[in-house]
């Protein structure tokens, strides 16, 4: 399998290039960035350990190295300048994505391909991606709440002292303020949240006020999330790699699934070699549910207003 990375000279494409890598399953990553000596020295960069990691063919380029990628990561994004709305920078992060959209079309992708958008606003940009390409849904997906659910399941795992990889929780709905997490199916080594030792309904809230914080923590920290994104697509990566059949929270367009439709966001979703296999609906608290069509309202209302 072969994965171009569009925007890979970046913090979050270099990162993805580098789980991918250390996750040794994809055959070919290919790096691709408007600065051609980024994207070649993060290749280079990459290509220097790999006679420590996997047997991998890693490169750097242009947009020419996606014509034949089993999958294209979409990454690339232009960071809010100082008093700039919110709308107006998902406005320019439209223009660009646009432009990279018809990149692709004028270079043209391998029939089966599937395109995975991680760029913000990811499920609107996921929702334009399926409108313009000729893909169809279930080879076209972005990363949705994937890194809200693994932040979600890391802070609760350090706030509870237990393994981060025996914690089970999902934020579903939009990647932004009107995610919903999901306690109703929330679980530590397969037993019931609600019943673990210390939990309590004020740590459930402390821990969902600070994975909601957590990214604008990091942004003011560090510039931005790096490690735990490239971990969170080299998981959904893998998951088609694999043909994994995981249950995950990516956001892909949605026709009827908790009564949702015509808009891109994360329900529980069967990933594999194919792309998008289905969706999972069990049954949600009434709140979860009502937040869960709140939040496809806040993103069709986004939708009507930018992609006109």
């Amino acid at each position: 399998m072969k994965v171009a990375i569009i925007g890979g000279g970046g913090l979050v494409g270099s990162c993805a290039g580098f789980a991918l890598q250390a996750g040794g399953i994809v055959r070919e990553i290919a790096l691709v960035d408007v600065n051609r000596d980024l994207a070649d020295g993060q290749a280079l960069d990459l290509m220097h350990g790999s006679s420590l990691v996997a047997d991998q063919r890693i490169t750097g380029g242009g947009t020419e190295q996606a014509v034949d990628a089993d999958i294209v990561v979409i990454t690339a994004g232009l960071r809010r300048k100082p008093d700039e709305s919110r709308l107006d920078l998902i406005n320019r992060n439209v223009e660009l994505f646009r432009g990279i959209l018809a990149d692709l079309k004028k270079h043209g992708l391998k029939k089966e391909a599937m395109v995975f958008v991680v760029s913000n606003p990811v499920d609107v940009l996921t929702y334009l991606a399926v409108k313009e390409l000729s893909l169809g849904p279930q080879r076209i997906f972005g990363l949705g709440t994937m890194l809200d659910t693994t932040r979600l399941q890391g802070i609760l795992a350090q706030q509870l002292n237990v393994p981060p990889t025996q914690v089970s929780a999902m934020m579903l709905g939009e990647h932004g303020d009107s995610m919903v997490a999901i306690w109703s199916a929330a679980q530590v080594a397969g037993l019931p949240l609600d019943k673990w030792p210390g939990v309590s309904p004020a740590v459930i809230q402390d821990v969902e006020k600070r994975t909601r914080g957590s990214g604008a923590e990091v942004i003011k920290k560090k510039t931005g999330a790096g490690f735990a994104v490239g971990v969170s697509i080299a998981e959904v990566v893998h998951s088609i790699a694999l043909d994994s059949r995981r249950i995950l929270p990516v956001s892909t367009l949605q026709s009827g699934t908790y009564q949702i439709r015509d808009v891109c966001l994360s329900v529980p979703t069967v990933v594999g070699r194919g792309g998008i296999f289905g969706h999972v609906e069990v049954e949600l608290w009434p709140k979860e549910r009502m937040g869960l069509q709140n939040s496809a309202k806040v993103l069709r209302e986004t939708i009507d207003k930018v992609l006109r």
